[in-house]
C-alpha cells in the first residue's frame, strides 16, 4: 500500500508538470475576444502567477536549507539551476550518494550535461518525469522548473512517511500520512481541526499547537487567538527558526491568504515532522545509552579496584627489587652471615603473601573483561604497564633480583676468607725481595773500568751480566705488586700496612734500577772514548800517505794524458773530503767529553784530548792545500794542449770549404739551381756555426799569451795564419750565393711563361667551340662547363701581370735577352683573344636555354590536359554511394594536380615574355605555343567545376537514404532487445541486471532523438531541392518516425512490468542471506572445541567476543526483517501469506537459540581459560619439585670435618630455598581447591594435581630432614676421627 500511495504522489506531481507545460489560455486568446472571458483569463493567470511566486520562494528557501550542509546557496531558483552544478549538488545531499562530477564550463551543452546526470540519476531512483527533459531546466521554465524540485520534495522528503493507527493497523504513505499524523499531534487542541493543506493553516494555530505538542515550553498555546492571524504565523516561524533550528520557509502573507499554495505548506510541515521523528529517536536512544552507563559504571568500579591492587603490588615489587639489589655488604664475616639471615626471613615470611595477591589480581581481570564482552563493550586493557604481562614480568625481575642478592652474599663471605690467605703470602714474599735488593746495591755502586780499549769492553760485558740478572729478577717484583692491587681492590681492612711495605719495596727497586742505569753510562763512556782515540790514529797514517802522492812533479805530454791525471786528481780530492768529514766527527765527538754539564764524571783529562784533536786538524790542513796547489798545475797544462788540437781542426775545415766552393757551377735549369741553393744554404749554416768556435779558440789563445805560463812559443804567428784563411773563405761564399739567385730569377720566368701558353691554349679550344647543345639538359651542361671556364679565365689574368712585373726584376743581362721579350707579347696577345670569344659563347648558351625549357614545359602541360579531357568527358555519375565516394576521392586527387599544372603555366608565360622581350629570332612561334596552351587551360577548367557540382547533388542523397536505413535499423534493434527484456526470472538479480539494461536503453534513446531531428531536417531541404525525387526521399523518414513511437511504447511497459517483481525478490533475497548467516553462526556457537593451553584459551574467548559483535551488527536486519506487514499485504506478491509467516517463525526461534548457545558457550570458555591459568601455575611448581627431588637424589657423604662441615652449610641454604619454593606450591593448592569449590568443568583433573603437589611436597620435606640428620652424624664420626688421630 504504501508503495501504491507513492506512485499516485508521483503520479500526480507529473500531471502537475504536464499542466504547467502547456500554454495558458492559448484557446481563449486565440478565438475568444469578448471582455468576459479576457477578464476570466487574466484572474486565472494572476493566480497561477502569485502561486508559482509563493512556490518559488518556498523552494528556494527550502533548496538553500539543504545546500548549506555543502556551503552552497542559490539566490534565483530558475537560473541557478540553469547549469545543473546545484541540481547535483542538491540531489547528493538529499540521496547521500555521490553523483557522477559536473563537466566544467559555461556553455549551454555543458549545462545540458550536467542536468542529465541529475535526471539519469532521478530516474534510477525510480522517480517518473515525463515531458520533463534537461534543455527545459537549461532554458529556465518556471513552471517545469517548480514541477521538478516539488517531485524530488516527494521523493525525498514525503515519500518516507508512514504512519500506523492504533485501531486496524493501518500504513498509510505520502501526503495522507503526513496529514494524519498532522491530526494526530493536534487532538485535543481548541479550534484546531486539520483536514487539509491549505486554509486549515490560515490561522497559525495548527503551527502553534504542534510546535506545543513537543515542545510546550517554547509557546502559551492559550494565549494565541483565531482572529490574530499573521501574529500567530510570525510567531511560529520565528520560535521555529530560532529554537528548533527549521529554515523559515514561509512568510506570515503567504499563508494568510484567500488560497494558500498547498505544496508550499506541505513542503515546510514535512520538515516539522522530521524534526520531530528525530526528537522522538533520540529520547529512546538517550534511555538505552542510560542503561549501557549503568553497566560502565559498575565495570568502572572493578576497573579502579584493579588498578589500585595492581598499583600497590607493583610498588611494593620496585621497593623491595631496590632493597635487595643494593650489594653494599658488611666487610666482616660476622655482618655479612647477619645480612644472608635477614634475607632468608623475606622469603620465607614476606614474599609467599604478595604471590597470593598476584593470583587474585589475574582473577579479578579475568572477571572484568568477562563482563565487558556480556555487555559489548571493547575489552578492557590496563594503562601506565599495569598488564598481567607487565606484573609477570615485574615479578620476575623480583625473583631475578633475588636469586642476585643470595648469590653475591655467599660471594661476599668466600672473598673475605681469600683476602686473608692472601695477606700472609704477601708478608713472606716483602721480606725475600728486601735481602735480594740490599746485597744488589752493594754491588752495582763500585767503579773499576780500566784505561785502555781492552779493559773497558771486558768491565762492560761483566755490567752486562749483573743487569741482565736484576732485569730477570723484576717478575718476582711484579707479583707482590700485584698481591697488594689485589687485596687493596677486594678492599681488605690492613690495607694501609700492605701498602707501605709495597711502597718500600717499590722504592728500592727504583733505586736499585738507577744505580745500574748510572754504572752503564760511566762505562759507554769511557768505551767510546778509548774508540774515538782509536780512530785519529788510523787518520793520522793515512793522511802522511797521500801528502807523498802529491808531490809529484809529472804534468803530461798531450792532452789525453792531462785528462787522465785531472780524474785521478779528483778522486784524491774527494778522498780528502770524505776523510775531513770523518774528521771533524772525531774531533766533535772527543771534545764532547771535555764539556760535560751538570755531572762530575769525566773518563779522561780534558788537555789530553785537545791536544790529540788539535794535532788532527794540523795534518789535515797540510794535506788539503798540497791538493789544490797539484790541481791547478795540471789545469794550465789542460789549457795549453786542448787550444793547439782546436787550432789544427779548424785549418783543416777551412782548406776542404774552400776547394769545395772553387769547383761548382751555376745550374742548367730550375730544379738544379735549387738543389744549388739548399746546399750552398746548409754550408752557410756550417760557415757560422764554425765562426763561433774560431772566436773561442783565438779567445783562448789569448788568454794563454797573457797569463804568460809555460809552452807559449808559436801561438802568435799560428792565430795571424788562421784569420786570413777564414777571410778568403767567407769571400768565395759570398760571389756564389749571389750567382745562384741570377740563375734562379731567369729560370723561374721561363717555365711560368711556358705553363700559361700551354693553358691558354687549350681554353682557346673550348671557348671557340660551335656545339650549343641539341636539348635543355645538354645546353644545361655545356653552360655549367662554360662557367668553369670563365672562372679559370678571369684568375689567370693575375698571372699575365705577375710576368710582365717579373721581367722588370730580372738581371739586366737576362732581361735584354730577344727571347724573353718575344714570349711576353705571345702570351698577352693569347689572353685577350681567349677572354673575347668566351663572353660571347656565353650568351648563345643562355639563348638556346631558354627557347628549349619553354618548349619541354608546354609539351607536358597539354598531355596532361589531352588526358584528363578524355576522362571527364566518358565519366557517368553511378548510382551507389560507394561508387559515388570513389569517383569524389578522384576529384580531390584532380585538384591537387590543377594547382600544380596552374604553376607550371604560369612558369611558361613568364618564360615567353623574357624570350620576346630580349627580342628572340624564334618570338612568333614562342607566341602561338602560349595562345594555343592558355586556351586549353581555361576550357579543361570550366569542364571539372560541371562535373563536380553533378558529383555534390549526387552523393548527399545517397548518404541521406544511409543514414536512414541505419537510424531505422538501430531502432529496431532496440525495440527487439527490449522485447528480450521481459522478467521470466526468480531473483533479484535477474530484476536488477533487466532494470540496468533499460537504463542504458533509455540512455540510448535520448542519443537517438536529437539525430531524428536533424534528419527531417535535412530530408525537408532535399525534397525542396530535387523535386523529381521527393517521393524517394520522404517515404524512408516516415517509416522511421512509426517505428520510433512504438519503441517508446515498448520501454515503457516493459518498466512497469519489472517494479513489483523487484521489490518482492530483494526481501527474499534479504531474508535467504539472513538465514543463511544464521545457520551458519550457530554452528560456530555450538562448537565442542575446548582449549588445550592457556594461549588457545585466551584466543577462543576472543573469537567468541567477536561472535558476539557480529550478531550485535545482525541484530538491525533481524529487526528489519521482522517488519514484513508490507509484504505480506502486497497483492503481487506470488508466496502465500502463510509461507512468510512460516519463515519469519523459523527467523525467530532460530536468533533465540543463538542467544542461548551463545551464553552457554561463554561460560564453558570462562572455565577452561581460569584451568590453564591454574595448569601454569602447576607446571611452575612441579618445576620446583623436581629440581629438589634432582638435588636430594644426588648428594653423597663427606669423608671430613671440614668438607661436612661445607656440606652441612649448603643443606641449610638448600633447606632455605626449598621453603620459599614450598609457599608458592601452597598457593597454588589453595588456588586448585577454590576451582573445585566453584564446581569447575576440570574439577577431577584439578583435584589429581592438587593432591600430587601436596604428596611431593611432604616427600621433598622429609627427605631433606633425614639428610640433615645423616650430615649431622658423619660430622660428629669425622670429628671423633680427627680427635682421634691427633692423640694417636
Amino acid at each position: 500500500m504504501a508503495n501504491a500511495s507513492t506512485d499516485l504522489d508521483n503520479a500526480e506531481a507529473q500531471r502537475q508538470l504536464n499542466n504547467n507545460n502547456r500554454p495558458a489560455s492559448t484557446g481563449f486568446w486565440e478565438t475568444e475576444t469578448t471582455s468576459a472571458k479576457l477578464f476570466e483569463c487574466s484572474r486565472i493567470k494572476a493566480l497561477a502567477d502569485e502561486r508559482d511566486a509563493v512556490q518559488k520562494k518556498t523552494f528556494t528557501k527550502w533548496v538553500n536549507s539543504h545546500l548549506a550542509r555543502v556551503s552552497c546557496r542559490i539566490s534565483d531558483l530558475y537560473n541557478d539551476l540553469r547549469d545543473g552544478y546545484m541540481l547535483i549538488r542538491l540531489l547528493e545531499v538529499l540521496s547521500g550518494e555521490l553523483l557522477p562530477r559536473p563537466t566544467r564550463g559555461r556553455m549551454r551543452i555543458h549545462c545540458l550535461e550536467n542536468v542529465d546526470k541529475a535526471l539519469q540519476f532521478l530516474k534510477e531512483q525510480r522517480v517518473h518525469l515525463e515531458n520533463v527533459g534537461s534543455h527545459d531546466i537549461v532554458d529556465g521554465n518556471h513552471r517545469l522548473t517548480l514541477g521538478l524540485i516539488w517531485t524530488i520534495i516527494l521523493r525525498f522528503q514525503i515519500q518516507v512517511i508512514k504512519i500506523e493507527t492504533e485501531d486496524n493497523r493501518e500504513t498509510r504513505s505520502a501526503k495522507d500520512a503526513l496529514l494524519l499524523w498532522c491530526q494526530m499531534k493536534t487532538a485535543g487542541y481548541p479550534e484546531v481541526n486539520i483536514h487539509n493543506f491549505t486554509t486549515c493553516w490560515r490561522d497559525g494555530l495548527a503551527f502553534n499547537a504542534l510546535i506545543h505538542r513537543h515542545r510546550p515550553d517554547l509557546i502559551e498555546f492559550h494565549k494565541l487567538t483565531r482572529s490574530n492571524a499573521t501574529h500567530n504565523l510570525q510567531q511560529a516561524f520565528n520560535i521555529a527558526e530560532q529554537s528548533l533550528g527549521l529554515t523559515k520557509l514561509l512568510d506570515p502573507e503567504d499563508v494568510n491568504t484567500e488560497n494558500p499554495d498547498e505544496k508550499s505548506i506541505i513542503t515546510y510541515v514535512v520538515s516539522y515532522y522530521h524534526y520531530f521523528s528525530k526528537m522522538k529517536a533520540l529520547i529512546v536512544e538517550g534511555k538505552r545509552i542510560g542503561k549501557v552507563l549503568d553497566n560502565a559504571i559498575e565495570a568502572d568500579k572493578i576497573v579502579r579496584r584493579y588498578d589500585a591492587l595492581a598499583s600497590d603490588l607493583l610498588e611494593w615489587i620496585e621497593r623491595t627489587i631496590s632493597i635487595i639489589s643494593n650489594q653494599k655488604f658488611a666487610n666482616s664475616l660476622s655482618g655479612v652471615q647477619q645480612q644472608l639471615q635477614a634475607f632468608t626471613t623475606y622469603c620465607t615470611i614476606e614474599k609467599p603473601i604478595k604471590f597470593q595477591e598476584k593470583g587474585n589480581l589475574e582473577v579479578l581481570l579475568f572477571t572484568i573483561q568477562s563482563k565487558l564482552r556480556a555487555n559489548n563493550q571493547k575489552p578492557y586493557v590496563p594503562h601506565d604497564g599495569k598488564l598481567i604481562s607487565d606484573i609477570n614480568k615485574a615479578w620476575e625481575r623480583l625473583e631475578k633480583a633475588e636469586h642476585e642478592r643470595g648469590v653475591a652474599l655467599r660471594k661476599e663471605l668466600i672473598r673475605q676468607e681469600k683476602l686473608e690467605l692472601l695477606a700472609q703470602r704477601f708478608d713472606h714474599k716483602t721480606t725475600m725481595r728486601q735481602a735480594w735488593l740490599n746485597e744488589n746495591q752493594r754491588l752495582v755502586s763500585q767503579d773499576n773500568f780500566g784505561y785502555d780499549l781492552p779493559a773497558v769492553e771486558a768491565a762492560m760485558k761483566k755490567h752486562e751480566a749483573i743487569e741482565a740478572d736484576i732485569l730477570s729478577y723484576e717478575e718476582r717484583i711484579s707479583v707482590v705488586v700485584e698481591l697488594a692491587t689485589e687485596m687493596e681492590s677486594e678492599g681488605y681492612y690492613d690495607i694501609r700496612r700492605i701498602l707501605a711495605r709495597k711502597e718500600n719495596i717499590l722504592g728500592q727497586w727504583s733505586l736499585l734500577k738507577e744505580l745500574v742505569v748510572g754504572r752503564k753510562t760511566r762505562l759507554e763512556k769511557n768505551l767510546a772514548l778509548q774508540k774515538t782515540f782509536q780512530e785519529m790514529v788510523y787518520m793520522i797514517d793515512w793522511m802522511e800517505e797521500m801528502q807523498v802522492k802529491l808531490l809529484s812533479k809529472d804534468y803530461g805530454k798531450h792532452l789525453l794524458e792531462v785528462e787522465d791525471m785531472l780524474q785521478k786528481q779528483s778522486l784524491q780530492e774527494a778522498d780528502i773530503s770524505i776523510q775531513a768529514d770523518r774528521v771533524q766527527t772525531l774531533n766533535t765527538a772527543a771534545l764532547k767529553f771535555t764539556t760535560i754539564e751538570g755531572e762530575c764524571y769525566q773518563p779522561c783529562d780534558p788537555q789530553v784530548i785537545c791536544n790529540r784533536v788539535n794535532h788532527v786538524n794540523t795534518c789535515l790542513e797540510e794535506l788539503k792545500q798540497l791538493a789544490g796547489k797539484r790541481r791547478l798545475e795540471l789545469e794550465d797544462s789542460r789549457e795549453l794542449w786542448a787550444f793547439f788540437q782546436e787550432v789544427e781542426e779548424s785549418e783543416n775545415w777551412i782548406r776542404e770549404k774552400t776547394s769545395i766552393l772553387a769547383t761548382q757551377t751555376c745550374g742548367k735549369d730550375l730544379s738544379s739551381v735549387l738543389r744549388l741553393l739548399q746546399k750552398h744554404k746548409t754550408l752557410a749554416g756550417e760557415l757560422l756555426a764554425r765562426r763561433a768556435l774560431l772566436q773561442q779558440t783565438m779567445k783562448m789563445g789569448k788568454q794563454i799569451l797573457t797569463q804568460k805560463s809555460f809552452g807559449t812559443a808559436g801561438i802568435q804567428e799560428r792565430l795571424m795564419e788562421v784569420k786570413a784563411e777564414w777571410k778568403r773563405l767567407e769571400d768565395h761564399a759570398t760571389q756564389r750565393l749571389c750567382n745562384l739567385q741570377e740563375a734562379l730569377e731567369f729560370f723561374q720566368f721561363s717555365t711560368e711563361t711556358d705553363d700559361l701558353l700551354a693553358w691558354l691554349q687549350d681554353a682557346y679550344r673550348l671557348v671557340s667551340s660551335e656545339d650549343f647543345g641539341h636539348d635543355e639538359y645538354s645546353t644545361q651542361s655545356l653552360l655549367k662547363k662554360h662557367r668553369g671556364v670563365r672562372e679559370s679565365i678571369d684568375k689567370h689574368r693575375v698571372q699575365v701581370v705577375g710576368l710582365r712585373k717579373h721581367i722588370v726584376s730580372l738581371p739586366l743581362h737576362y732581361r735584354d735577352l730577344d727571347e724573353v721579350r718575344a714570349r711576353m707579347a705571345e702570351t698577352e696577345q693569347l689572353y685577350a683573344e681567349v677572354a673575347e670569344v668566351a663572353v660571347l659563347r656565353q650568351q648563345w648558351l643562355h639563348d638556346a636555354l631558354a627557347v628549349y625549357r619553354m618548349f619541354s614545359e608546354v609539351n607536358a602541360c597539354e598531355l596532361w590536359i589531352d588526358e584528363k579531357e578524355q576522362w571527364l568527358n566518358k565519366m557517368e555519375v553511378p548510382e551507389r554511394l560507394e561508387d559515388v565516394e570513389v569517383i569524389a576521392h578522384r576529384f580531390e586527387s584532380l585538384d591537387q594536380e590543377m594547382n600544380s599544372l596552374m604553376g607550371r603555366i604560369l612558369d611558361v608565360n613568364q618564360i615567353v615574355q623574357q624570350l620576346l622581350d630580349s627580342g628572340h629570332p624564334s618570338s612568333t612561334e614562342v607566341r602561338g605555343c602560349q595562345d594555343h596552351l592558355n586556351s586549353r587551360w581555361n576550357r579543361i577548367v570550366e569542364l571539372v567545376e560541371q562535373r563536380k557540382d553533378h558529383l555534390d547533388s549526387i552523393l548527399r542523397i545517397q548518404n541521406y537514404l544511409l543514414e536512414c536505413t541505419e537510424i531505422k535499423s538501430q531502432i529496431q534493434d532496440k525495440r527487439k532487445a527490449i522485447d528480450a527484456t521481459q522478467y521470466v526470472g526468480s531473483d533479484l538479480g535477474s530484476v536488477l541486471a533487466l532494470q540496468r539494461r533499460l537504463s542504458t536503453m533509455e540512455g540510448a534513446l535520448t542519443v537517438l532523438e536529437p539525430k531524428l531531428l536533424h534528419l527531417q531536417e535535412e530530408a525537408e531541404e532535399l525534397a525542396t531541392s530535387h523535386p523529381g525525387k521527393a517521393v524517394d526521399i520522404l517515404v524512408p523518414f516516415e517509416g522511421i518516425s512509426v517505428e520510433w513511437e512504438e519503441l517508446k511504447r515498448t520501454l515503457q511497459g516493459c518498466e512497469d512490468s519489472l517494479t513489483v517483481a523487484g521489490r518482492l525478490q530483494q526481501f527474499i533475497q534479504d531474508l535467504d542471506s539472513f538465514l543463511t548467516w544464521l545457520v551458519q553462526t550457530q554452528t560456530a556457537a555450538a562448537s565442542d572445541e575446548l582449549p588445550n593451553a592457556l594461549e588457545d584459551a585466551e584466543r577462543l574467548i576472543n573469537q567468541h567476543a567477536a561472535l558476539k559483535e557480529e550478531i550485535g551488527r545482525y541484530e538491525e536486519d533481524y529487526e528489519r526483517l521482522q517488519a514484513v506487514n508490507e509484504l505480506l499485504e502486497t497483492e503481487e506478491a506470488p508466496l502465500p501469506h502463510g509461507a512468510l509467516q512460516q519463515w519469519l517463525h523459523k527467523l525467530d526461534v532460530g536468533w533465540n537459540k543463538l542467544l542461548e548457545m551463545w551464553e552457554s558457550r561463554r561460560e564453558v570458555l570462562v572455565q577452561a581459560h581460569i584451568f590453564h591459568l591454574f595448569l601454569r601455575d602447576v607446571k611452575q611448581a612441579e618445576a620446583f619439585l623436581n629440581n629438589q627431588e634432582s638435588a636430594l637424589a644426588h648428594v653423597e657423604l663427606p669423608t671430613t670435618v671440614e668438607t661436612v662441615e661445607a656440606a652441612i652449610k649448603k643443606h641449610k641454604d638448600f633447606t632455605t630455598t626449598m621453603e620459599l619454593n614450598l609457599h608458592r606450591i601452597k598457593a597454588v593448592i589453595e588456588a586448585g581447591e577454590s576451582l573445585i569449590s566453584q564446581n569447575n568443568i576440570y574439577s577431577e583433573r584439578i583435584r589429581e594435581r592438587v593432591d600430587l603437589l601436596a604428596n611431593r611436597g611432604n616427600q621433598n620435606r622429609q627427605h631433606a630432614q633425614q639428610w640433615l640428620h645423616k650430615l649431622n652424624d658423619q660430622w660428629e664420626l669425622q670429628r671423633f676421627l680427627q680427635d682421634c688421630h691427633e692423640v694417636g
